[in-house]
Parts: C-alpha cells; sequence; structure tokens
C-alpha cells in the first residue's frame, strides 16, 4: 500500500503549496523529502510554529537531538501554553540526555522534569506526558530526584484519564521496583479491561523477564488466538526454542510465521530459522537443525549467534 502512496504522491503534489507538499511526504514518511522543503518554507515564513515543530519532529526522527531542542525550545518559549511544546521540548531532552555521558547528562534534569511537569500542568488529559513522567521518575536515581512516590502519583493520574494506561504504568512502576507479583497483577487487570495486543505484550514479557515461559506462552497464545498478530508467532517460536518448552507448538508457530511474513512484523526471518534450528537441536535432531541453521546464514553469513548456534550443533 505504502508503495502505491509513493507513486501516486508526486501527481497529486503538483498542484500543492510547497507546505503542503511537505506535509504530505511528511506523513508518508518520507521525511528526507519533507525536511528541504519545510526548510525552504521557513526561510519565506520564519515565524511560522507548524513549519518548526515539523523540523522538530523529523530531527527527533534522526536522533539529531540538538537540532530538535533548537525548534522545541524556540516554540516553548513564543507559547509557553501548549503542552504539547513542552512535552516534545522535555522528550528531547531527555533523549539527549540518554545519549551523553552522566556528568553533562544530570545537567539537563532540571529542565526536563520542570517541561514534563508544566505539560502535565496545562493538560491534564495529556496521557503522554504522565507517561513521560512515570518513567522520568522511576528510573532516576533518588539522590538526584527519582521518587517512586511522585511516579506512582502520575501512574494514578494516568488511571483517571485512561485505566487501562493507569494499570500498565503502576505495573511498570512495580515491575522497575522488583515487585513481580504486584506487575503481575496489575498488567492482568488491564487486560481485564482493554484487552489489546500491548496488554498482552506486557504481561507476556514480563513473564519472560522472570523465568516463567510456560506462563509467558500461555499469555502469547491467549493474544495470538485474539488479534491474529503475526508477531506472537515468532515470540510463542522464541520461548519455546530458548526454554525447550513444547517443541512441536513453537515449530508450528514458527513455520506460520515464515509463512505469513511481513517487513512490518519486526523480526527478520533470519530469526525464525535460528529458532527452528534451536528446537531441533534440543530435540538432538542434528541435521534437521543444520538445514535450518545454513538458511538462517544464507543472507547473512555473519550472524554472530547463528555461526555459534551452528558450532554448537555441530558438536552433537
Amino acid at each position: 500500500m505504502k508503495f502505491l502512496v509513493f507513486l501516486i504522491l508526486p501527481f497529486t503534489l503538483l498542484s500543492q503549496t510547497s507546505f503542503e507538499t511537505a506535509v504530505a511526504y511528511y506523513n508518508a514518511e518520507n521525511f528526507r523529502s519533507a525536511k528541504p522543503l519545510f526548510e525552504t518554507y521557513l526561510k519565506e515564513h520564519p515565524s511560522d510554529k507548524k513549519t518548526r515543530e515539523y523540523l522538530g519532529d523529523i530531527a527527533g526522527y534522526a536522533k539529531d537531538w540538538d537540532t530538535a531542542i533548537y525548534f522545541y525550545e524556540s516554540l516553548v518559549e513564543e507559547d509557553d501554553t501548549s503542552a504539547n511544546y513542552h512535552f516534545k521540548y522535555g522528550g528531547a531532552m531527555g533523549m539527549k540526555a540518554l545519549s551523553i555521558n552522566r556528568l553533562r547528562a544530570a545537567m539537563y534534569i532540571s529542565d526536563i522534569k520542570e517541561a514534563f511537569e508544566t505539560a502535565a500542568t496545562l493538560d491534564p488529559k495529556h496521557v503522554e506526558t504522565r507517561w513521560a513522567l512515570v518513567e522520568f521518575y522511576i528510573q532516576l536515581p533518588g539522590i538526584i530526584g527519582g521518587s517512586e512516590k511522585k511516579a506512582i502519583k502520575y501512574a494514578n493520574q494516568l488511571k483517571e484519564i485512561s485505566p487501562v494506561d493507569g494499570y500498565l504504568a503502576n505495573g511498570y512502576i512495580a515491575e522497575y521496583s522488583d515487585r513481580p507479583k504486584d506487575a503481575e497483577r496489575l498488567y492482568k487487570r488491564a487486560i481485564e479491561i482493554g484487552g489489546s495486543p500491548h496488554t498482552y505484550e506486557k504481561l507476556a514479557n514480563h513473564y519472560e523477564k522472570n523465568k516463567q515461559p510456560k506462563e509467558a506462552i500461555d499469555t502469547a497464545k491467549a493474544s495470538l488466538k485474539l488479534h491474529k498478530r503475526n508477531g506472537l508467532n515468532y515470540q510463542i517460536g522464541k520461548i519455546s526454542a530458548q526454554y525447550n518448552l513444547d517443541p512441536q507448538l513453537g515449530i508450528d508457530c514458527l513455520q506460520n510465521y515464515i509463512k505469513a511474513y511481513n517487513i512490518k512484523d519486526g523480526v527478520p526471518k533470519d530469526w525464525a530459522y535460528f529458532r527452528l534450528a534451536q528446537i531441533y537441536k534440543n530435540q538432538g535432531k542434528k541435521q534437521t537443525a543444520l538445514v535450518w541453521i545454513e538458511k538462517a546464514l544464507k543472507n547473512r553469513p555473519d550472524f554472530k549467534e547463528a555461526l555459534e548456534e551452528k558450532q554448537s550443533i555441530e558438536a552433537l
């Protein structure tokens, strides 16, 4: 579908202004074409806020945090009543802080906090800002402002806006604070209320982290039955391979994943071949395992994990 968009787009753009053309490219995620058009438009209209916001967003996609900060900061200075500008400014500073050493990153903390908290005050229903504050306060060490109590405060605000987000956020806090039973209970509550693929994913990932493969597979199976997402086939196969659990289910799911594979599924088919090799190795089926590991290496001869697995298989 996206291929057709790119074919049709040039003809549609002929009748549009440069700004509209840039927006069309942006919406099609063709940021390389959108960026110079926005830059040209900004030279002609230097005070245009929307153009600067688009350029800040494009810089963010490119992980050019300094440029993103530059645009968002200018927007905040001109309109300090916009929760969205404060949120984006705080987010860009947060990502910049993660990309540098801890000493330099510490210099951004108060500005990040101020930006997010201002956004939360300006918009009592801004979900993304409250998620950012939950992560900010729970991940930040206590000696420089981290606080589980404050993280819970914003998680509970989320609960008022979106009960599912509230339970997920509180589950995230419990998981981060090493309270696995509380996290499990909260993630299950999120599933009961919302039942989205994301809620199942959070619970399944939680089980994986806590070395509960059977529960992780059962959760992924329940989600697959409801949502039919192909990525779940890979997740089930991966757990089966890693823990030598229910091998036939793992084989079936991985075969289904390969058959229905689309680039949007995220995990390349090479990894599905790799997991199949692992399952057959676990069963002691050396020759079948070698067939699959060779498939994994065919298009990527430097696939490190597959090369190591091949040695393990050959040692059977």
